[in-house]
């Protein structure tokens, strides 16, 4: 529960303005097991939000001009529950600007706002992070040793940037090469990008669903050498191949997660989970948001499981999944892509040896630039 007794009764919600902010991947990120080119554009939708004279910016997800129009005017507690959480209605349009904005009046830092965890007040937040960025990006090359070379040197990368684990997308044969050829490229390259992180990174895989329950066994057979943490989206989420993977798992002694949850995952996911078909819950932190997680993680916890939320494409989301941690025990990883957006200042971030380290600045401890922003309202956004 957040403690929302500073907040005064007459603090009103005065002006919401929203623009798109543009920028682009360090590096162009290529297909993945069902999609293709993901490119190096990126973008995010951020609104500024006035309470009381003083400024919060946050992702806004479905905000309207109309429910814009009709939040204006309200008090600011009256968007919350009894429990101190946003109300639905509020979360994905609303929560992370309101957050941000309450963190600034505070002068806090949001993790220390929804911290749960037995960390001292006013002690670092340093938390682990891999690096999301190894696709496809090999489909236009014949040989397996180049396309291993090519994702090692995208690994070597990450590594220069201080990162210690990796996520590789796997799949290739589900859509965008034969079966079996791109099977064994899978195998390579999870070979290769082990070496780059060492004895000690982890390796995470993601076939985003490209794979069934026979293939997911090749492929963690032939990996049983690789630190790999966790396998991710092998296949469209199903109890009974869930049961039969985790059984065959365990009869080898293999080691490895089964994480879950991205998209448009099952509704029965969290009670497979508790039921221990599953390992790591992956909801998005965007959609459906950050305090979802607050009550998600605080489940997920309770029945021992692990939460690592879902951010691709998002710049923003990378930045409140660090926050959300201090909010979770079993918390994985922030999952981290490199990408600058003009007009938003992540520079007081930094990862370093496979960690992420949170700055102690107000809000979500970003900087925006004012009179670009204000400029993008005008002629792309909206002001209510």
């Amino acid at each position: 529960m957040m403690d929302l007794s500073f907040i005064q009764p007459e603090w009103k919600i005065e002006k919401i303005e929203v623009a798109t902010l543009t920028g682009e991947r360090a590096r162009s990120a290529g297909s993945n097991g069902r999609l293709g080119d993901h490119g190096k554009s990126c973008s995010v939708r951020i609104a500024r939000i006035t309470i009381d004279g003083d400024t919060g910016f946050g992702h806004t997800g479905s905000l309207t001009e109309e429910m814009a129009e009709a939040v204006v005017g309200m008090r600011l507690i009256d968007l919350f529950d009894p429990n101190g959480r946003i109300l639905k209605p509020y979360r994905i349009p609303l929560e992370y600007p309101i957050l941000d904005w309450i963190g600034r009046r505070l002068d806090k830092p949001v993790y220390e706002l929804v911290s749960r965890l037995n960390r001292e007040p006013g002690s670092p937040l340093v938390v682990p992070c891999y690096d999301t960025s190894l696709y496809f990006d090999d489909l236009h090359l014949a040989s397996e040793q180049d396309a291993v070379a090519l994702l090692k040197e995208e690994a070597e990368q990450g590594y220069a940037k201080g990162h210690r684990n990796f996520k590789i997308k796997v799949g290739r044969g589900g859509r965008h090469m034969p079966i079996a050829e791109g099977t064994q490229r899978d195998i390579a390259i999870i070979h290769g990008v082990a070496e780059v992180a060492g004895p000690s990174g982890r390796i995470m895989i993601d076939a985003n669903n490209a794979y069934n329950l026979n293939l997911t066994k090749e492929v963690l057979a032939a990996c049983s050498d690789v630190n790999l943490y966790w396998v991710e989206e092998a296949f469209h989420e199903d109890d009974a191949l869930y049961a039969d993977l985790k059984a065959w798992l365990r009869e080898r002694g293999q080691n490895v997660l089964i994480a879950d949850g991205e998209g448009l995952a099952s509704p029965h996911l969290v009670s497979w989970a508790k039921n221990g078909l599953v390992d790591v819950l992956q909801y998005d932190i965007i959609y459906p948001g950050f305090t979802h997680w607050l009550e998600l993680g605080a489940e997920l916890d309770q029945a021992g499981l692990r939460s690592a939320p879902h951010c691709y494409g998002n710049a923003y989301g990378i930045y409140a999944l660090a926050h959300i941690a201090a909010a979770i025990n079993h918390f994985e990883f922030v999952e981290h892509d490199d990408i600058t957006i003009e007009g938003m200042d992540t520079s007081a971030y930094r990862v370093e040896d496979g960690m992420f380290h949170v700055p102690a600045k107000a809000g979500f401890g970003l900087a925006f630039d004012e009179e670009l922003f204000a400029s993008r309202v005008e002629t792309s956004g909206w002001s209510r």
